[in-house]
């Protein structure tokens, strides 16, 4: 359908057609409530405000509809936040329900690469995967709460080391061979990991990268480890096949508490090392199970995709496609070899029907004139999903321009923080422009003002004022949670704030308008600013520096500001090696645009770098309301940054 004026109140998109609404597991469902538990609701919002209200049952239901196995005493034995309980006496296993009562001859995982051609897994195969690396590492002695961690790309043998530590009761940890070893070292060495698993190399955007110096450095300075299994992937070295050969041994579950951990993920590091992010087993299943089945609408014969790395959480999201019965796609390289159309021609390739990005890749997508439907058929895509960052209206008109205009685009928004999206796609609701199309499910998400209070139609701190399974079970040696509570609960007790300023409409949609923290998210990775200092610092020529990430239209431009040691000179030389160090540290994608250099950086009276009032005033906030100058050590530094954003 064609964009039309909803009396003012947005700009209707696309409306979900019948045959949607009723083949969507959220319609069967909201049928099963009403025959099964006599809960009938006219309409989504009904359904939200009841899966908020009434937590118990509707966590109970989701275990119900989805047959999760096991029994439990209680849903939620204490609701407080943070240390919310659920489902106390439970006993489960995330890699169980992943694998059971799936065909063996059916495809689970359809996967291509820059060095490998487009192949798939069938479930019999994915099985018999995961039962060798799970022989493999019980036979090294990997037990239950043992950390097991990989440095290795969107791969299905990594997708299957992952089922296999969960099968096991270990935990795992990932991120993607294209960080470097300082941040791969600040996440890892945290949790103390057992056991490495990792490539020896990988290609992209057409280069080779060696990781062998890499790992060799991991093991250097990781003394917990005592394996290292080496996978065959820019070459031929490595013992992957050795230890995790043949095997009689039948592939077994061990169900753990529903607090077991499963995983840990890690936040940007924005203020120090990366916090490290501690999820359960139970906590993940369930939430996903709702979120994947549910929202997403994944079923049999679908084929589901989301560009990511492994150093991303919708990586561990992706996985978690199968808990459905659909299948899941994976593409590790660059979305832009040899050109942006790179994606959409594994659409057609694998006849995918959800094509998951993030909204920076559709805004490149514009600015190149990539057309997705000429010359390719894509009759069979149904959905386009975004996230990472907030997608512009004029992305949405793109899509339903460009891709198609029966498409079900939806928007999403959650954090590395939960493993999920808090506000998304709903397949019962319309589209409007520039508008996600709910709250999710047994997420019960306000917007606050200043003074804590909800408000609707205007812009607010995004707050969640009741507990989601997925929630943090702890971060990683945080004894006494303290660092837990400062970063979600210190500015409202009791109360989930999250660091995204929202709007919600009277409508129940939701606009994100951006992070009310200084995380920078470059191509879907998102990474704090702390990370890229620790890289630029580390260079005799620079005493000090400053990044931002700085919205310009569809895109965001990243300027580098650095001050200088005496007798220095930010020539060409200075500023290639600032790249590349950012490069081979942090990441290629958080290389900046531009590098200025400054007399001195702004601080508070604490020391605080003032990221975000600088990135206040280059968009354009007046100064006096960008920043107090009370609150700096340093004041005259901020004069600098007015006529910089003045003059541009």
């Amino acid at each position: 359908m064609g964009a039309v004026e909803d009396d003012g109140q947005g700009v209707l998109l696309w409306e979900p057609p019948r045959e949607l609404i009723e083949r969507a597991t959220m319609t069967r469902y909201m049928r099963w409530l009403e025959a099964e538990k006599g809960l009938e609701f006219e309409d989504y919002d009904a359904l939200w405000r009841w899966s908020t209200d009434d937590l118990e049952a509707f966590w109970a239901s989701i275990w119900e509809f989805f047959g999760v196995a096991g029994d439990y005493e209680r849903v939620l034995a204490d609701a407080s936040m943070p240390g919310a309980e659920w489902f106390r006496g439970a006993q489960v296993n995330y890699a169980e329900h992943a694998l059971r009562g799936k065909p063996a001859d059916r495809v689970a995982i359809l996967h291509a690469s820059e060095l490998r051609e487009l192949d798939e897994w069938t479930w019999g195969e994915l099985r018999q995967q995961v039962g060798r690396i799970a022989a493999g590492l019980r036979g090294l002695g990997v037990e239950p709460g043992d950390r097991v961690v990989a440095y290795m790309p969107n791969l299905p043998e990594t997708i299957a080391a992952l089922l296999a530590v969960a099968s096991l009761g270990a935990v795992w940890s990932s991120t993607s061979p294209d960080f470097g070893a300082r941040s791969v070292v600040d996440r890892f060495a945290q949790v103390e990991p057992k056991v490495l698993l990792a490539v020896d190399g990988y290609r992209y955007n057409g280069s080779d990268h060696d990781r062998g110096d890499v790992i060799a450095r991991l093991q250097e300075e990781m003394p917990s480890l005592e394996h290292t299994i080496v996978l065959p992937y820019l070459g031929e070295e490595g013992n992957w096949d050795e230890v995790f050969g043949e095997t009689e041994e039948e592939l077994r579950f061990e169900r753990v508490p529903f607090a077991h951990p499963l995983w840990i993920l890690y936040s940007s590091g924005t203020t120090g090392l990366p916090k490290a992010i501690v999820h359960s087993q139970g906590g993940i299943l369930i939430e996903h199970l709702k979120k994947l089945n549910l929202h997403l609408d994944a079923q049999e014969g679908d084929r589901i995709f989301w560009f990511t790395t492994t150093g991303w959480m919708m990586w561990n999201f992706l996985v978690s496609g199968l808990l459905t019965d659909a299948a899941i796609v994976l593409y590790d390289g660059s979305p832009g070899h040899p050109d942006l159309g790179r994606l959409w021609d594994l659409a057609e390739q694998t006849k995918m029907t959800c094509f998951g990005t993030s909204a920076s890749y559709i805004a490149s997508c514009m600015k190149g004139g990539v057309e997705p439907g000429a010359g390719r058929d894509l009759s069979a895509l149904r959905s386009v999903g975004s996230t990472g960052s907030p997608l512009a209206p004029e992305g949405f008109e793109w899509i339903y321009e460009h891709v198609g205009s029966e498409t079900w685009l939806f928007s999403t928004s959650g954090g590395t923080d939960v493993c999920s999206a808090f506000v998304g796609g709903v397949p019962l609701l319309p589209v409007y422009r520039g508008e996600l199309q709910g709250r999710a499910l047994g997420a019960k998400v306000e917007a606050y003002d200043e003074a804590g209070d909800a408000v609707v139609d205007e812009v607010g701190e995004l707050v969640i004022t009741a507990p989601m399974p997925s929630m943090p079970i702890y971060f990683w040696d945080d004894e006494g949670g303290e660092r837990y509570r400062e970063s979600y609960f210190d500015m409202y007790p009791g109360v989930w704030r999250h660091g995204d300023w929202i709007r919600i409409t009277a409508r129940g949609t939701a606009v994100i308008t951006g992070r009310s923290d200084s995380t920078i998210n470059r191509g879907g990775i998102r990474m704090g600013t702390a990370e890229i200092y620790r890289a630029v610092l580390a260079l005799d020529e620079i005493t000090d520096a400053l990044v931002v990430d700085v919205p310009q239209g569809d895109d965001a431009w990243m300027p580098l500001f650095v001050v200088l040691r005496e007798a220095a000179e930010l020539d060409d030389a200075l500023v290639k090696a600032i790249r590349t160090r950012i490069r081979e540290d942090c990441s290629p994608r958080h290389v900046p645009n531009d590098v200025f250099e400054v007399a001195e950086v702004p601080r508070t009276l604490s020391g605080k770098v003032l990221e975000v009032p600088v990135k206040k005033i280059l968009t354009g906030t007046p100064p006096e309301q960008a920043a107090a100058r009370d609150s700096l050590a340093n004041p005259k530094a901020l004069d600098w940054f007015v006529e910089f954003a003045r003059r541009r």
